[in-house]
């Protein structure tokens, strides 16, 4: 596929290398010549350096025959016009745009068929809210991801010692947890993939990945690990986007104060919120976390917009006694310095966030959502499942039947509504949702094309 990118910032780059990696044809434009410098010489890609939504720099880029255009530049304006320009003179297909302020992305119309000529919308600040939002809402998991519009969850936890599977096989899961239907997608062991067969025995500080029913998640979790405590009290460090929707989000269910340096910032939040308390001052003042009782705060979350502010206000809330420290870190050699230290819980990367959204509209075949993980080498993909026997590798045929990808595990289907986990008995029928994860994600060609119908189908 023959992809554009508008835009070497964070998140493009994290886009370019994703993409590049699987073979695409990548173009990224930018107007800093040294940034696009540095990037060619570690991908295979072609660079324009210019301004992103000129129409003479789109040709150069060749908009003319692209697939796909992604605006991920800085500017929410430049984004929208791109698109707009790329619709009018080249006819690109797909258009995707960033789009972070809340003044645009409130005005539905304003994308609508009449609206600007933007395929997908993407605001990155609302992606990264909901992430946080649903590991706040799950004490002790990782990760916490939706298919099928929230009816399926995967969920990441790291074993505790204690925990009533740590030390056995998997297959004495049903055993243990009579009714509750759920499977092992991955294990992770001093960052090797461990096959989930039957025969894996699950140890303790493994990183487990297990997909269920949204209401039997907290009941998979007890067998894994001790149970935290209920949430109660939330710290967030910074008051920007993700701060302020965080604190909308959750000031309803539980105590919320938000740290902000900036006076005039923390003037104007406190006005938008009803139940949060906004502090002016720096979330790495030891007096002031002391003075917000740091020790008896169940979460605290570093979300400005400096990794190491985040990194060290985190570390030094987890010192001075807070249950869990979460972490927004932009870099990933940090993110990768940071994980399994032991003084972050969770590293949140605002790139994966973004491109799972990406990869759900770039992947071949009828693909409804992807989760990017662990920065980038595995997926979660939620696939839908066309055709009858004849014209399809996966309908009409059981798991233990169907061929799949080396390190490729099928977890769950849904089916009119309904959450089936899977067994190696379970029958694929057309119209399910599947749910794969993928410790490797060079294989997703041969998923893709697992999921692909014959020619012959109508």
């Amino acid at each position: 596929m023959k992809i554009l990118i508008l835009g070497a910032g964070q998140v493009g780059t994290s886009v370019a290398y994703n993409l590049a990696s699987e073979n695409n044809d990548i173009t990224v434009v930018d107007t800093r010549a040294d940034v696009l410098a540095d990037l060619q010489d570690r991908i295979d890609i072609r660079t324009v350096c210019g301004a992103a939504s000129h129409p003479e720099v789109l040709a150069a880029a060749g908009a003319a025959d692209t697939d796909m255009l992604i605006a991920l530049t800085n500017s929410d304006e430049v984004n929208m016009i791109a698109c707009q320009v790329a619709d009018s003179l080249f006819r690109t297909p797909t258009k995707i745009a960033r789009v972070r302020t809340a003044e645009y992305t409130q005005y539905p119309a304003l994308f609508g068929e009449k609206g600007l000529p933007i395929d997908v919308l993407i605001a990155p600040e609302q992606l990264v809210t909901e992430h946080i939002q649903r590991i706040i809402e799950n004490p002790g998991a990782l990760q916490v991801l939706d298919f099928a519009d929230g009816l399926v969850r995967l969920v990441g936890v790291r074993a505790y010692y204690g925990g009533t599977l740590v030390g056995k096989e998997l297959r004495s899961l049903p055993a243990h947890m009579p009714g509750i239907h759920t499977r092992v997608a991955a294990i992770f062991r001093h960052g090797e993939s461990i096959p989930p067969d039957g025969d894996a025995v699950i140890e303790a500080d493994d990183e487990v990945f297990f997909i269920a029913a949204k209401k039997n998640i907290r009941a998979v979790m007890a067998e894994l690990r001790k149970l935290d405590k209920p949430i109660k009290r939330i710290i967030l460090a910074g008051g920007g986007n993700i701060g302020r929707r965080l604190a909308k989000a959750l000031e309803e269910r539980f105590q919320v104060k938000i740290i902000e340096r900036n006076i005039e910032v923390s003037r104007r939040i406190a006005e938008q919120l009803d139940r949060t308390i906004v502090l002016a001052g720096d979330a790495a003042d030891e007096e002031l976390l002391l003075e917000e009782n740091i020790e008896h705060t169940d979460v605290f979350c570093a979300v400005t917009n400096d990794d190491e502010a985040n990194i060290l206000s985190s570390m030094l809330a987890k010192r001075l006694g807070a249950r869990k420290v979460m972490a927004l870190i932009n870099r990933p050699a940090y993110v990768d310095l940071v994980e399994g230290s032991g003084q972050i819980d969770v590293a949140i990367s605002p790139q994966q966030a973004t491109i799972g959204t990406l990869l759900t509209h770039i992947r071949r075949g009828d693909v409804v959502r992807v989760h990017s993980l662990r920065r980038g080498a595995a997926e979660a993909i939620e696939a839908v499942a066309h055709g009858d026997r004849a014209t399809s590798k996966v309908v009409g045929r059981r798991l233990e039947e169907i061929k799949l990808p080396a390190g490729t595990t099928i977890g769950a289907v849904v089916r009119h509504g309904e959450v089936v986990i899977c067994h190696h008995d379970t029958m694929i029928e057309a119209d399910d949702h599947v749910i794969l994860f993928l410790t490797d994600k060079k294989r997703i060609n041969d998923v893709e094309r697992l999921f692909q119908v014959a020619v012959t189908f109508l």
